[in-house]
């Protein structure tokens, strides 16, 4: 009896530890939520100094754990790093340092892996890092997951196994990004294939950066990109066929004039959407908005 009634005390707390917050105040940070008009995120807690928070961010299923890369430019990865937040005795607590010299956090489907784009002495090829929980809250120090002798970025797993990338697909030009496009990339054994998603989500110029969704159901793109890398942001929906509808706007909120729109993300419980804006480092920063009713809309409008 003694024996059951530890197993059930621990059998509680690994449950309660892992009880999803999104339904809650204290979801993201305990920020208040937005509207459909984007704000900045977070601001006072994000922002230290010189140093200011941006690209893509990660969220844990289960809403606990938030993840984001800072730095000082745009232009080097010497000050970048990633930092985090965890949400424990009833508090968020942070933010500390996770990684340096990475960014772009992404979480594998089972929440086990954190992949990173990065560090890397190779010129020859580009990377995707990993690193493994150990324990309740470790993780690992970073290791190569996958090399290629072409560009590696925004990697992204769903729930089919199939990833997506923004790649070039072959050998040299790693840091021309005229030529990137979004891409499947499929790892059997020591074999990983890239197929071009091609027209309508990729147009000529950079097709790089998206998000897309754990189901494959839509992917938002940073559309129009200039040679200045201004954009905006687009949605496209997958049909029943596997073809993807010609992208839309997401609208004048969102689009709202010329600016860098990056590091797209939803969040796992599907009601905010997070991106990066900005026009220089200056004014770079996270922003949010209510998503979910805008994508359902959109939705009905393109399907």
């Amino acid at each position: 009896m003694l024996r059951l009634f530890f197993l059930l005390l621990i059998m509680g707390t690994l449950t309660a530890h892992s009880q999803s917050i999104w339904n809650t105040p204290a979801a993201c940070l305990g920020q208040k939520p937005p509207t459909d008009t984007p704000r900045i995120f977070a601001l006072h807690l994000l922002t230290q100094k010189d140093t200011f928070a941006f690209d893509r961010v990660a969220f844990s299923a289960d809403g606990r754990e938030f993840y984001y890369p800072t730095n000082t430019t745009w232009f080097d990865g010497k000050n970048s790093k990633i930092r985090y937040f965890r949400y424990a005795g009833n508090t968020w607590q942070g933010p500390y340092v996770l990684v340096e010299h990475y960014n772009a956090p992404t979480f594998s489907m089972d929440q086990k892996t954190l992949y990173l784009e990065g560090a890397s002495g190779d010129t020859l090829h580009s990377i995707i890092w990993q690193i493994d929980r150990i324990g309740g809250n470790g993780w690992s120090h970073p290791k190569a997951y996958l090399r290629e002798p072409f560009g590696l970025y925004m990697f992204t797993p769903t729930k089919s196994g199939v990833c997506y990338i923004g790649t070039n697909g072959h050998p040299g030009k790693r840091r021309d990004f005229s030529d990137y496009d979004i891409c499947t990339l499929t790892i059997t054994g020591n074999d990983t294939t890239v197929k071009d998603l091609g027209a309508p989500i990729n147009t000529p110029g950079f097709n790089g950066d998206f998000y897309i969704a754990p189901d494959e159901s839509y992917m938002i793109v940073s559309a129009n990109e200039t040679i200045d890398f201004h954009c905006e942001l687009y949605i496209s929906f997958r049909r029943k066929d596997h073809t993807w509808t010609q992208p839309v706007s997401l609208g004048p909120l969102i689009n709202n004039g010329a600016a860098h729109r990056w590091g797209e993300y939803v969040t796992p419980d599907g009601k905010y959407l997070f991106y990066s804006y900005g026009t220089s480092p200056k004014d770079c920063h996270i922003y949010w908005l209510r998503f979910d009713h805008l994508l359902e809309k959109l939705r009905r409008e393109n399907l």
